[in-house]
């Protein structure tokens, strides 16, 4: 059976799959999906940028050896108690972050960090992000998400004329955006301003998928349903199937700028200890 011929026997429901009549088992995975990804950020922590968490940041370009235990060792050597995360960014530098540091402490980090890689200190790049900065992105952050989720649910109400949708349609975003935190935060990766925009951009995927979903309800239920004299769960479970293959590929799509952001995150832009 060819990817169209499965597709038009679900649309036409020659095939269907009891999505309906499973919906406890369902609501049981997703209510387990929800509950670890809430879980695992209080046992194994959620890593944020720099861009969020402020600090000092130095580049190392080009060392004849990027490992990450000198970079460690040598900010320690200066600041014992610094908090460091050590990254190899592209294969050829090293970037240490550390807590934000004073003048005088960033400079004698750079002469270390020139001793210990044996590189000129001109080839030894320091930065910082201050406290204030770092809540500016946090705040834009989280009000970009609350501007997000409310026109969403204004706009889902208006168009289905009922609020009961809106809200299902909320409550489907909170936890696509929950479980995704909860897989960075399993993972390991760092939540940077270009992770919030891959959030973003599942939420939005996710958004257009719902609504493709609900839509055909809403068709099903109505003028459709009472020609056929389909019962409301059999419309539902018809809508579903009906809309299958393209979830399918609205999930493959929404997959590929995740995964590019996880790759650039953890294998191109930094390898981290």
């Amino acid at each position: 059976m060819g990817w169209n011929e499965f597709g038009n026997d679900l649309y036409t429901g020659k095939l269907s799959f009891p999505f309906v009549a499973k919906r406890r088992l369902w609501f049981i995975i997703a209510i387990v999906l929800v509950v670890g990804s809430i879980i695992i950020p209080f046992t194994k922590g959620v890593q944020f940028s720099i861009e969020f968490t402020g600090g000092s940041q130095f580049i190392v370009h080009n060392p004849a050896d990027t490992d990450q235990d000198i970079a460690t060792q040598a900010v320690r050597e200066v600041v014992p108690e610094a908090t460091t995360k050590v990254a190899v960014i592209g294969g050829t530098d090293v970037r240490v972050q550390t807590d934000q540091m004073t003048a005088g402490e960033t400079l004698q980090v750079t002469q270390s960090l020139s001793r210990a890689y044996d590189v000129p200190i001109e080839e030894i790049a320091d930065s910082y992000i201050g406290p204030a900065w770092g809540e500016s992105v946090t705040r834009q952050s989280l009000w970009g998400l609350v501007i997000f989720l409310t026109l969403t649910f204004i706009i889902l109400a208006i168009y289905f004329r009922t609020w009961k949708m809106s809200l299902a349609a909320i409550i489907g975003l909170l936890d696509v955006l929950v479980i995704t935190i909860g897989v960075y935060a399993l993972a390991g990766f760092q939540i940077s301003p270009a992770a919030v925009i891959g959030f973003l951009t599942i939420l939005a995927y996710s958004l257009y998928d719902t609504t493709v979903v609900f839509d055909k309800i809403r068709e099903n239920t109505t003028d459709d349903g009472e020609k056929t004299g389909r019962l409301f769960g059999e419309s539902v479970n018809l809508a579903v199937n009906q809309t299958l293959v393209r979830s399918i590929n609205t999930s493959i799509v929404a997959s590929l700028p995740v995964a590019a952001i996880l790759f650039i995150g953890a294998f191109w832009m930094g390898r981290r200890r």
